[in-house]
C-alpha cells in the first residue's frame, strides 16, 4: 500500500461512526435499517458511511430474497487490508467495557431481537431457516386487529412521551388522556395526532407520580417504559390506581431489572429496570389486587426485557351503618 492510499485509508478510519459500523459489521450482517436503529444515525448519514466504506474494500452487500444485508470483509490473507483488520479487531475486543460500545450491543441485541421475532420474515416450513417474505403481515396489524375488540375505553396513559403508543391507543378507545411533564415532548405529540388527524387525545402536562387527573376518571391507567424514568416508581403506581375507577385496571410495562448503568447517563433512566417481585410489591403498596406479573420476552432476549404487569382497583367497601 502506498503512502497516499494509506493516507486515504487512514483518514477513512478516523471517524467514530465508521469505526462503529465496522465493529458491529464484523459481527452481524445487517441492513441499514438495522444499523441506523443501532447507531442512532440517520438513515442518510449511515448511507453515505457505508458507501465510502464499500468502496475502500472494508464493507460488502449481500442480497437475500427481498433484503440487502452488509458485513465487514476481514481478510488476514488480504496483503493491503489483512493487518488493518488485525489492528481494527484488536482494538474492538479492547473497547468491549466503553460506554457507547456497550450501548451499541445492547441496541443491536434488541435488533436482532426484532428481526426474530418479527412475523414478515420467518423460517421456512421445512426448517430451513430461509426466511419468506409474507406480504400484509405485521404485528402493527395485528395488535390494531386486537385493539378492536376491546370495549370503548377512557384510557389514562402516563409519562405519554411523544405520544407512538397513545395513538395507537385512540385508535379503539374512546377517550384518552396523555400525560407527560415534558412540555416540547407534549408539542411533538400532538403535531403527530393532527398529522394522523386523531382527535379523541387530551394532552396534559404534568408529573405521573401526580397527574393532573380526576380520581375514578379512567378506565385503564397505562404505564409504559414510565416508571423506570420516575422519581418515585412506588408513588406513580398510587397515583395510576387513583385515576381509575373501581374495577378499572392498571396496565405497566417496563425493563426487566438489568445491570446497563450507561442508561442513567444516556438515556436519564432512574432505575436500572424492576424485577417481578419488586414490581408485585409495589402495586399491591399500590391497592391493586388479581395481580399477574410477568416477564413477555424468552429467557436470554438481551439486557432489556420487558416486564408486563397488570392490577385491578378493588370495590370500596361501604361503610357499616
Amino acid at each position: 500500500m502506498d503512502v497516499k492510499a494509506a493516507t486515504t485509508l487512514f483518514r477513512l478510519l478516523g471517524d467514530e461512526a465508521r469505526l462503529r459500523l465496522l465493529r458491529l459489521l464484523s459481527q452481524e450482517r445487517l441492513n441499514v435499517s438495522e444499523l441506523t436503529a443501532v447507531l442512532g444515525i440517520a438513515q442518510s448519514g449511515v448511507s453515505r458511511h457505508l458507501g465510502l466504506l464499500r468502496d475502500a474494500g472494508l464493507v460488502s452487500e449481500e442480497r437475500e430474497g427481498a433484503f440487502t444485508f452488509l458485513r465487514a470483509t476481514p481478510d488476514e490473507h488480504d496483503a493491503r487490508l489483512g493487518p488493518v483488520w488485525s489492528l481494527l479487531q484488536a482494538r474492538f475486543d479492547a473497547a468491549g467495557t466503553d460506554a457507547i460500545v456497550r450501548e451499541d450491543q445492547a441496541r443491536l441485541r434488541q435488533v436482532l431481537r426484532q428481526r426474530r421475532d418479527n412475523a414478515e420474515t420467518h423460517g421456512g416450513a421445512t426448517g430451513s431457516g430461509r426466511r419468506q417474505f409474507v406480504p400484509g403481515r405485521s404485528w402493527a396489524a395485528w395488535s390494531r386487529g386486537l385493539g378492536l375488540l376491546l370495549p370503548k375505553n377512557t384510557v389514562v396513559d402516563l409519562g405519554c412521551g411523544e405520544g407512538f403508543l397513545t395513538l395507537e391507543v385512540a385508535r379503539w378507545a374512546a377517550h384518552v388522556i396523555a400525560v407527560d411533564r415534558s412540555a416540547p415532548v407534549l408539542d411533538r405529540a400532538r403535531d403527530l395526532a393532527a398529522r394522523r388527524r386523531i382527535a379523541n387525545v387530551e394532552w396534559r402536562l404534568g408529573e405521573i407520580e401526580q397527574p393532573p387527573v380526576e380520581s375514578g376518571a379512567a378506565d385503564i391507567a397505562l404505564l409504559s417504559q414510565a416508571l423506570h424514568h420516575a422519581e418515585d416508581p412506588r408513588q406513580a403506581l398510587r397515583a395510576a390506581t387513583r385515576v381509575v375507577r373501581e374495577h378499572g385496571r392498571v396496565l405497566v410495562l417496563d425493563l426487566v431489572a438489568h445491570t446497563e448503568e450507561w442508561t442513567r447517563e444516556r438515556l436519564g433512566d432512574r432505575w436500572l429496570g424492576f424485577d417481578a417481585d419488586a414490581l408485585t410489591e409495589m402495586m399491591t403498596d399500590a391497592g391493586l389486587v388479581d395481580l399477574q406479573v410477568g416477564p413477555s420476552d424468552d429467557p436470554g432476549a438481551g439486557p432489556f426485557g420487558v416486564l408486563v404487569a397488570i392490577g385491578t382497583r378493588p370495590a370500596t367497601r361501604a361503610r357499616r351503618k
